[in-house]
């Protein structure tokens, strides 16, 4: 199957402009057809300005044309669940804009309308940030590497500052508009879920050290979602996870710092932010048990993966390949994870997973 794809977009944000829009743009045989933005003059922009055909009125009239094979979901969480299943109730495939909804429960409904329309393609836009060192990983823990995985212990300060109730409001504090995402502790969820598979049990303990911060019209607004947690969980396939979250610890905390401690080796994934400022690129080191120091692992040319995610997307809706990364069943996942993270912030307890 090699036809036409019309493409219509829900929300012209910054990852559309940055990814979808060139993405979808490199495919043969795709057209960008239609956009609906906050208002029909900002949809107008948009489309002016990413060379998309039509502006919409509203998202409705945009997934009820007939004309439209498939829509990209590119607004922030509080609207993906609504779009994504009135875009598969009427026979849209969907690419949906991560994080995938603003709770669990709104995520097994999204999963629920694409159980019911087996023909059309979901997919949710995955996390861009190990990309090109994954499928290694995956390898060599596959392989054996450290033997049966001990723990990891995870430390993620990408973005981080001192604190400053001066910065502005983000929608990622606004949990009207994120739901129950904390900063990006799904995607690395995401991300090592993928390394070392799922949580059986989580507790978590976070905190609001920003306690009000500014919106756009400058009035004060109380913050609600953590800007710091730390979160053990265990895993069903054995070892236990330490991931540790924050934004609000300073400039001197590295960025990205991931070790696996298994019972033959060690692996370390870690930012490279000194010799790349402003850019950092990740590092792979390792060492089996009878070495005396971690080595830079080199990521064979043939291992190395980048983004295609409109590829893959066109490709699925073709059947030409498989959604990968992210299907809607692994995305339920890391919602009920952020679902129980809550939960412990809140009740003190250990939560299990899966949700019954």
């Amino acid at each position: 199957m090699n036809e036409t794809i019309k493409i219509g977009f829900i929300g012209a944000g910054g990852n559309t402009e940055l990814r979808h829009v060139p993405g979808f743009k490199a495919q043969d045989k795709v057209i960008l057809s239609g956009v609906a933005n906050r208002s029909y003059e900002s949809s107008k922009k948009a489309a002016e300005k990413l060379g998309i055909e039509n502006p919409y009125e509203n998202w409705l009239d945009l997934v009820e044309d007939d004309n439209i094979d498939a829509v990209c979901i590119g607004t922030w969480p509080y609207m993906h669940s609504t779009a994504t299943i009135a875009a598969l109730e009427n026979g849209k495939h969907v690419l949906c804009e991560a994080r995938m909804a603003m709770n669990s429960v709104e995520g097994h409904a999204m999963l629920q309308a694409s159980l019911e329309n087996p023909d059309l393609i979901t997919q949710v836009v995955p996390p861009p940030h190990t990309m090109k060192i994954e499928k290694h990983v995956i390898d060599l823990i596959s392989d054996g590497f450290i033997g049966d995985l001990i723990s990891v212990n995870a430390r993620i300060f990408q973005g981080s500052n001192f604190p400053d109730a001066s910065t502005p409001v983000h929608w990622r504090h606004q949990r009207e508009l994120s739901g129950n995402n904390v900063m990006t502790m799904g995607i690395w969820y995401e991300n090592l879920m993928r390394w070392v598979g799922v949580a059986s049990s989580v507790v978590a303990v976070g905190q609001t050290v920003v306690k009000h911060r500014r919106d756009h019209t400058g009035r004060r607004v109380e913050m609600t979602i953590p800007d710091q947690v730390d979160i053990i969980y265990d895993l069903w396939g054995g070892g236990a996870v330490n991931l540790s979250m924050s934004t609000v610890v300073g400039t001197f905390a590295p960025e990205l710092d991931i070790w696996l401690f298994g019972t033959n080796g060690t692996l370390r994934i870690h930012s490279d932010e000194f010799t790349n400022p402003g850019s950092p690129s990740l590092v792979l080191t390792g060492a089996k048990s009878n070495e005396e120091s971690l080595s830079v692992i080199e990521i064979p040319l043939e291992k190395q993966s980048d983004w295609r995610v409109e590829e893959e997307f066109i490709n699925a809706i073709r059947g030409l390949e498989p959604v990968t990364r992210t299907n809607f069943t692994d995305a339920v996942k890391y919602m009920e994870f952020t679902d129980a993270v809550l939960d412990s912030m809140q009740s003190g307890k250990v939560v299990q997973l899966p949700f019954a």
